[in-house]
């Protein structure tokens, strides 16, 4: 995703060209297709289907203009993607955000579960000594009470 977030935008003879950090020209290769083109020679991969077959039929000038409007559509294709993964991007980084907040979230949770069950466990302790007090005090009240009738 840190590739795709250093592409740039170049214009080359009114075509946009993305192109990465790396070195990589796409300008330069259109250079050199259109170089061989004039020259009458034709690029190495003949039958990778760039060019349908009516293609060879065209001139240079006008197999330039056919390559240069297939670039165009696959680098609106391109940046349709580009721009699909930085929402996705986006979208995870969000997600990571969310999940840390809930992780500390759950993380500051157990403590109180934690410091409330001590509480309790005090306060039961306190409970039972209040009973056991009150039961020797109801019993010192009805000894007293047999005492007194």
């Amino acid at each position: 995703s840190s590739k795709i977030r250093n592409m740039e935008v170049q214009s080359a003879d009114g075509v946009s060209v993305l192109e990465d950090c790396i070195g990589f020209s796409l300008t330069k290769t259109i250079s050199k297709v259109e170089e061989k083109l004039k020259k009458g020679v034709l690029p190495d991969c003949q039958d990778d289907d760039i060019i349908p077959g009516v293609g060879n039929e065209m001139g240079p000038e006008a197999q330039i203009r056919f390559l240069k409007a297939k670039l165009r559509v696959t680098q609106e294709d391109l940046a349709n993607v580009v721009f699909e993964c930085r929402k996705k991007d986006d979208e995870n980084q969000n997600l990571e955000t969310r999940l840390k907040a809930t992780k500390e979230e759950n993380t500051r949770l157990q403590r109180t579960i934690s410091l409330q069950q001590s509480q309790i466990e005090k306060y039961k302790m306190l409970s039972q000594e209040a009973n056991k007090k009150t039961e020797g005090l109801q019993q010192e009240v009805t000894a007293l009470e047999k005492v007194l009738q």
